[in-house]
């Protein structure tokens, strides 16, 4: 697949019914996570809930919000709870996540700079969807498939994935570095890192089709300023050319 120039991707598309990838590129290119890590903070929550995985009212309300409409104060607190990194390190080594790694060691305290590939992200939803104990991938696949129209940020989060295929899909996405979106950075900062922090964030990930048969990763960097609506269309575009096993498409999509 042929990108615009201005666009950098790494793409995932697994089919869990053939037990194959069907598209892959950059895939293990490493992209700041944005919202996208909100699934390992999830998960890691929820990891030493068992056997009866109960989890108590407060936190079904913050974990709920969290996974469907992307609050960032929901993932700040946990973040905070549960010690930040160590979160990322104990899901790479449960999950194994080949290149996942935490925020750089100048931005301790920002989610949002985890480092995270398309091919980990499917990893992830695989452990969801094959793996996890039922009440956890009830919960955590439940949210998913509820998730809002617009983030608790005002944003709108049905691009890319949503954007392009029927109901029945879900999703977790992620931006960074829009204007007003989730205060990752300033735009004067441009810290060292080997994963882009500068130009703007914009990911889908989640499941299409009957069962989740396909899990699709897609994540983006926009040269820094691009509108938003730009690049909500840039990633939809993008999306809409992807083979995806199971996706039903809605009628505009291929247009």
């Amino acid at each position: 697949m042929t990108l615009p120039q201005t666009l950098t991707a790494g793409i995932a598309v697994f089919d869990r019914e053939a037990g194959q990838f069907v598209h892959q590129q950059d895939a293990d290119r490493q992209f700041r996570s944005a919202s996208v890590v909100k699934l390992l903070i999830a998960l890691d929550f929820l990891w030493v809930r068992g056997p009866e995985y109960h989890v108590p009212p407060a936190d079904q309300e913050r974990l709920g919000v969290m996974l469907r409409s992307s609050d960032d104060d929901a993932a700040s607190y946990y973040w905070e709870q549960l010690g930040g990194a160590a979160i990322v390190e104990r899901m790479v080594e449960r999950l194994g996540l080949t290149h996942t790694a935490g925020p750089p060691a100048s931005h301790p305290g920002f989610w949002g700079y985890v480092a995270i590939t398309a091919a980990d992200t499917v990893r992830i939803y695989r452990y969801l969807l094959e793996e996890a104990p039922v009440p956890v991938r009830e919960y955590v696949m439940g949210q998913l498939h509820q998730a809002t129209r617009h983030g608790t940020d005002g944003f709108d989060q049905y691009f890319g994935i949503a954007s392009v295929f029927e109901t029945g899909y879900s999703i977790k996405q992620g931006w960074s570095g829009f204007h007003g979106s989730s205060g990752y950075r300033s735009d004067k900062e441009k810290p060292q890192s080997v994963v882009d922090l500068v130009n703007d964030a914009l990911h889908t990930t989640g499941t299409v089709g009957a069962d989740d048969r396909s899990i699709v990763a897609v994540f983006t960097l926009h040269p820094s300023g691009t509108p938003y609506d730009k690049a909500y269309a840039a990633v939809t575009q993008l999306t809409a050319g992807l083979t995806v096993p199971g996706g039903v498409r809605v009628p505009t999509a291929d247009k």
